[in-house]
Parts: C-alpha cells; sequence; structure tokens
C-alpha cells in the first residue's frame, strides 16, 4: 500500500485541470471548465471540472470525484495504479508498505503485465541498437524505410531475434513469471510446456496506451517467405483491447487538441513517416478496422478526422462502408487520397513535408462527396447502379445527427448526382423514420423484457425507494452531510453557544441518531472517527478517499449542473434565499428535521405493534412509549417552528 504521507504529497500537486486536459478538450466557463463527456456520446458539454475544490463532475453519466477517480473511471486503473500514474507525472517518488504476498499478487496482476511488456520493450530496442543482428538486419530496415534516430528512440521501436528462445530465456532469467509472459502474449507455450519466442526475427513496433505505458506489440517479418504472416500482433490481454486503441494517440494527442484534427492512417510505418515529417496529430487504427471505440478516444480532442487513405481504389471502396460511425458520432470527416501505388509512407518520403502538406490541403473532401465522387465513377450509364449508389450515399447522410449539416450535403449532392433535391429529401425522411421506428420497438422490446424478468435481489448505490419515507430520510441525511462538507469547519456564533465548530456540533447532536442510507451513516462514522481524532476533516479529506461511495456522495453535493448568474436579482427581481444568512436556522433546522422524521418513523413502527400487541400489558407498555415519542415529537415541531422564525 502507498504510505499516506506520499499520497498527501500527490494530492497536494495535481493539478486536477492539466491532468483531465489530457484526455478530454476543456473550455474554461467562469471559475470552471467544462467539456463533452468522454464517458458518454454527447453533443452539448456537460463535463465540468472545479479547480477551486479539485473536482470533477459528469451530468450524463452521474460519475464524479478527483483526478484519482478521473483515471480510475477513464483508464480503469486500480486506486494505487492513479496515484502512480499521478506521481510519476509530477516526480513524486511513491513509498509503499509491504503486503502480504497473495494480496498483492492479485492486486497488481495488471500491473505485473505491463511490467512485462516494458521489459520486452526495452530488449527490443537493446537489440536492434546494442546488437550485430539487430543493426544488420532491424535497424537497416528502419533506416531504408528513411526513419531517422529520434523516431527510432521515440516510439521504442524494437527488433526480436531469429531465434527461438532468446526473449523468453532472458526474461525468465530476470525473474519474470511465466504466466505473464504467455498472458501478455510475448511467449507461446508448446505441447511439451517449455517457452517460445512469438516474435521471432521481426522488427517490433510497440503499442502505447493513452497513458503512454506499452500494453502489446506489432512484429512485421523481414523474410520474404509467403507463408509467414507479414504481421503478428499482440493477443488480446487484460491490459490490451486492440477496439480501444489507437496506435500512436499517446504521442499525437496534444497536437491533436492544438489543430483541431487528427490525421488518420492505416498503418505503423504511416504513422512514423508522417509524424517525422512534422505532422504529430497522426494516428492509426492499430491493424483493425476502425471501431466506435476508437472514434470516441478522438472525439476526446477534437471533432475534425482527415482519413489519408493509400492510392488502391479497391481498399478505398471497402474502408468507405465502415466510415459511416464517424458520421454518426457527430465528426466531421474529410478524406485524402494518394497517386496510385502511394500510401501516406511512400508519399510522404517521396516529396517531402512542404509538398506532402499543399496535397492534403488541395486534395482534401468532405467524406460524403468523396463517396460520391469515387462511386459514381464505376457507374457508367447504368441507372440501376446510380439508384444504388444514391441510396447508399443518403444512407451516409442519414448518418450525421446535425440536420442542418445534412441539409447542406443534401442540396451538395443533388448538384453532384443531378437529382431533384426534394427527391433526396424524401428518401433522407424515409430512412430517418424507419430508424426511429426500428430504435422505439428496439426500446418497448427491452422495457417489455425487463417488466417480464423474474424478481431478483437488487443492488443499488441508492437505496430502492419503494416509499415517500424512504425517499424523505435519504434527502435529510443527505442534508447533513452537505452541511457538514460545506460549514463543519466554521466556527460557531449563535448565542449561548460558543467555542465549537459547526462540524463537532452536529456529529454532537446526531449522537443518538441511527443513519439508514449507507453512504451517509459510513461519511458520519469517518467524520466522527476524524473529530476524536482532533482532526476537523475538510472536503479535500473526503474527495480524495479510498472508497468510491464515499466520493460519489460527496461531489453529489458539492455540485450543481446550474448555477445563478451574479446578475440575477438585478435582471429578474426575484430573491433568492441564503442559506448562511441565518446559520442557527440552517444547522439546528436540518438536525432536527432529521430527529423529526426519525421520530415519525418510531411512531410509525409503534402503531404496528399496538396494533398486533396481543395482551393488554404489552398494550400498556408500548402506549406509554407511543405517549412519551409524541411528546418528544411536539417538542421538536415547536422548536423547528421558533427556530426557523427567528
Amino acid at each position: 500500500m502507498i504510505i499516506k504521507s506520499t499520497i498527501d504529497r500527490i494530492m497536494e500537486a495535481t493539478d486536477i485541470v492539466e491532468v483531465i486536459g489530457e484526455f478530454v478538450q476543456l473550455k474554461k466557463r467562469g471559475a470552471n471548465y467544462v467539456g463533452l463527456s468522454p464517458f458518454a456520446n454527447e453533443r452539448t458539454p456537460s463535463f465540468t471540472v472545479s479547480p477551486a475544490k479539485g473536482i470533477f463532475k459528469d451530468f450524463s453519466t452521474g460519475k464524479g470525484g478527483s483526478a484519482v477517480t478521473f483515471l480510475m473511471e477513464l483508464e480503469k486503473f486500480s486506486y494505487p495504479e492513479a496515484l502512480k500514474w499521478l506521481a510519476k507525472k509530477y516526480g513524486i517518488e511513491v513509498e509503499e508498505t509491504v503486503e502480504a504476498p497473495e494480496n498483492r499478487e492479485e492486486e497488481l496482476r495488471r500491473e505485473s503485465l505491463m511490467i512485462v511488456t516494458a521489459y520486452a520493450a526495452k530488449f527490443f530496442h537493446e537489440s536492434l541498437l546494442d546488437t550485430d543482428e539487430g543493426k544488420s538486419i532491424g535497424l537497416s530496415y528502419f533506416k531504408e524505410r528513411g526513419f531517422s534516430n529520434d523516431i527510432i528512440k521515440k516510439f521504442e521501436l524494437g527488433y526480436s531475434p531469429d531465434q527461438w528462445e532468446a526473449f523468453t530465456s532472458s526474461a525468465l532469467k530476470q525473474g519474470y513469471k511465466e504466466q505473464f509472459l504467455t498472458d501478455s502474449g510475448l511467449s507461446v507455450k508448446r505441447d511439451n510446456g517449455n517457452l517460445y519466442d512469438r516474435y521471432r526475427g521481426r522488427v517490433m513496433f510497440p503499442i502505447h496506451n493513452f497513458t503512454g505505458r506499452i500494453i502489446a506489440f506489432g512484429g512485421r517479418t523481414l523474410k520474404k517467405d509467403k507463408n509467414v504472416p507479414k504481421y503478428v500482433n499482440s493477443p488480446e490481454s487484460e491490459i490490451y483491447h486492440k477496439s480501444n486503441v489507437l496506435y500512436g494517440l499517446y504521442f499525437a494527442k496534444k497536437a491533436i487538441r492544438d489543430e483541431d484534427n487528427c490525421y488518420l492512417v492505416e498503418g505503423y510505418a504511416d504513422v512514423l513517416s508522417v509524424a517525422q515529417a512534422g505532422i504529430e496529430n497522426v494516428v492509426a487504427s492499430s491493424g483493425t478496422s476502425l471501431t466506435v471505440e476508437q472514434i470516441k478516444l478522438i472525439s476526446r480532442f477534437t471533432k475534425n478526422i482527415t482519413i489519408l487513405y493509400d492510392g488502391d481504389a479497391a481498399g478505398i471502396k471497402a474502408s468507405l462502408r465502415g466510415l459511416d460511425m464517424i458520421l454518426e458520432e457527430g465528426l466531421n470527416v474529410k478524406v485524402v487520397s494518394f497517386p496510385e501505388g502511394h500510401d501516406p509512407d511512400s508519399y510522404v518520403r517521396l516529396v517531402g513535408t512542404a509538398a506532402f502538406k499543399k496535397h492534403i490541403d488541395e486534395n482534401k473532401k468532405d467524406f460524403i462527396l468523396f463517396k460520391a465522387n469515387t462511386l459514381l465513377k464505376d457507374v457508367g450509364n447504368d441507372p440501376i447502379k446510380k439508384a444504388g449508389i444514391i441510396r447508399e450515399i443518403v444512407e451516409s447522410i442519414a448518418k450525421i445527427p446535425d440536420s442542418i449539416k445534412a441539409s447542406v450535403f443534401i442540396k451538395e449532392c443533388s448538384y453532384l448526382l443531378q437529382i431533384d433535391e426534394r427527391a433526396l429529401l424524401s428518401e433522407l425522411n424515409k430512412m430517418r423514420q424507419a430508424k426511429a421506428k426500428k430504435d422505439s420497438q428496439q426500446q418497448q422490446s427491452s422495457q417489455s423484457r425487463f417488466a417480464e424478468m423474474p424478481d431478483e435481489p437488487h443492488f443499488f448505490d441508492e437505496p430502492v425507494i419503494i416509499s415517500e419515507p424512504v425517499k424523505e430520510e435519504s434527502f435529510q441525511e443527505k442534508e447533513i452531510i452537505r452541511l457538514l462538507l460545506l460549514y463543519g469547519s466554521r466556527m460557531i456564533d449563535w448565542d449561548g453557544i460558543a467555542n465549537t465548530y459547526i462540524g463537532p456540533f452536529i456529529i454532537a447532536e446526531l449522537g443518538d441518531v441511527t443513519f439508514e442510507h449507507a453512504a451517509c451513516k459510513m461519511f458520519v462514522e469517518l467524520y466522527r472517527a476524524e473529530v476524536e481524532n482532533g482532526v476537523l476533516p475538510e472536503d479535500s479529506h473526503f474527495i480524495h478517499h479510498r472508497e468510491k461511495s464515499i466520493v460519489d456522495i460527496t461531489v453529489d453535493l458539492l455540485t450543481s449542473k446550474y448555477t445563478l448568474s451574479d446578475n440575477w436579482m438585478d435582471m429578474h427581481g426575484i430573491l433568492i434565499n441564503d442559506e448562511t444568512a441565518n446559520m442557527k436556522a440552517t444547522i439546528l433546522g436540518a438536525i432536527f428535521h432529521l430527529k423529526k422524521h426519525k421520530v415519525e418513523k418510531i411512531l410509525e413502527n409503534l402503531r404496528l405493534e399496538l396494533k398486533n400487541a396481543d395482551n393488554q400489558a404489552d398494550q400498556e407498555i408500548l402506549l406509554d412509549k407511543y405517549m412519551r415519542m409524541k411528546k418528544v415529537e411536539k417538542s421538536i415541531s415547536d422548536f423547528l417552528g421558533s427556530v426557523i422564525i427567528k
């Protein structure tokens, strides 16, 4: 476990805007920053970061918390992994206490896979640069492709020796476990149980995750044997899911944000050559067809994608069919093709940076128009084929969520296809209506299946609302937590009470109250423990807490989706009550409203017991309790009335 003093140093050094800004495009709005949610597909920003409080809140999904929570939610880090990532970013040495071996192994399984892939990258890189075989085969290949030493080092390119067990035997000697060598895909197990290297005799392209750690590899053979696959890529693992990864994104994300555009290419070499030419906002889909997850990765930084195709006509047509999903995600797509026989890698090496950039600027076309032009080339005078192509193009336009943008494309395609605009609009509306009907049917089917499901235990962060009193009780308990967070460290200056703070006062007053809401109960217990230790906890203590339910309730109660303008009163003449104007009424009102509700619940239970009492003696005891609780209820009601009136 990471020791508390180290955690405190990490939290103090962390700038939440800076951290989240690496993953989400943020814009300043008042005292806060806003952006599109990285957790949901949304068109208008509902994701807010408060630098003053050190928290984020995503109103689309309800997620919120500190920079640590953000990394855990987005990158699926464990709590220690998130802390270590921040420590590395801010140059803080991590001190840990020793855990039991079995606990540490389970918690750090993902970390172990990361460590073994990092070792492999180092092994392959050193094999490339420091061994005779690596220099003569691997390094000479990269040099022939025109890659500079800087690019080779930046992307940590490597070479795997053409031997059965060169890497595996080295890793085992260094103490790496067989399990992690095979689970990461670096080694393969024979039927007899022995291991051998997966990437023998290949140049290596390490694949970095979003935060810069190596999670997988692509290995290219240099042999001419057609029976040997050209590329071998890492299998899926706990740390590598190819549909969620874009090659080069770690190095490109800042440039993508700065340029407000992402160049999308097909292969590793394309990324390296284009980046070496000074165009750093370039990524590749890592040997897989483009996925929705990859598109969403790009959309965190820009809404503009420029696809750089090679000059192969068949390849272009095949790719066109899969790109409609970019439009569905609301991104703007432009396409650039290169002369026959060239891809971005070969073309930039042929013409140089300036001419390459000029070619892009002069040849980029909107995806819809590019698709129309490309498909029309093979139509000739065949009206049936032309009708099919028109329908295919309108299907693409129907994917665009922005109706104004779709209308512009309809107009331009009408001119290009020489067909009446109204006919295209009619076809577009039919497709959208059909999609809306299908979506509605799927939703109804889903709701029907849910209704037919047998009763099962439900597990929610919130208690299941079965009646209004449960809802009211939850609200009253959360109100206490909110007041502790906002005003717990304020000194009381009410008549008759002095030399104490609001937080300890509330805790003392509610010593006889049992909280029912799980997160509220845990929060109060944590707060009470801190007070008993002589500490007055600030909201940061709970924002950075390891327990997710504590972070969630803290952020929920500290954030609001809406804030009033400073000019609200002047503009609208509406006075909004300020709870700080009468803190006595605010604090005591919350305490006694909660107590009143608890008493009402006790009275309700006593009424049920009276109803079911079997003999007169039990009835008299219960009735006596009931009358005493009624007096308590009246005294609380009287007190509430006097406090609030004052």
